[in-house]
């Protein structure tokens, strides 16, 4: 891990009020913490832009009472098995299920499957989850 560098930021005092209020929202307990993780959030947005491996989740709702969708998104999986670390399947009530899906991958491949899963007929929510194998944050 490399050595703490301090340094300074100019601001406009609204726009430090304003930061400094999300910061209270968000139970921040002082500025450098925000600012890291806004850093940390711009680099994995840049991470997804490359094409080295990157992680995520996709969760989707859906009704599994529709003819064979879950047929089709268990499919699906299959087909990008190389990508699929782990799934989590709750029974939302007698009609609807949340699917988690944790992936790694290539961000085209994750793209794909979750662009496939997504457009699945009878899904009613999808929802892709950036995130970052943290190989390459500190």
């Amino acid at each position: 891990m490399g050595a703490t560098i301090r340094f300074g930021v100019s601001l406009d005092s609204d726009l430090l009020s304003r930061f400094d209020a999300l910061c209270a929202r968000q139970s921040y307990t002082n500025r450098s913490e925000a600012i890291r993780d806004l850093i940390r959030n711009a680099l994995v947005r840049e991470e997804w832009e490359t094409e080295g491996t990157v992680a995520a989740t996709l969760t989707l709702v859906y009704d599994h009472h529709k003819s064979d969708l879950a047929q089709r998104i268990i499919h699906a999986q299959h087909d990008f098995l190389h990508l699929v670390i782990t799934t989590l399947h709750v029974h939302l009530d007698h009609h609807n299920c949340l699917e988690v899906l944790v992936l790694k991958g290539t961000c085209r491949d994750v793209h794909d499957l979750a662009e496939r899963l997504i457009a699945t007929k009878g899904v009613k929510l999808g929802r892709l989850s950036l995130a970052t194998t943290g190989e390459n944050l500190r």
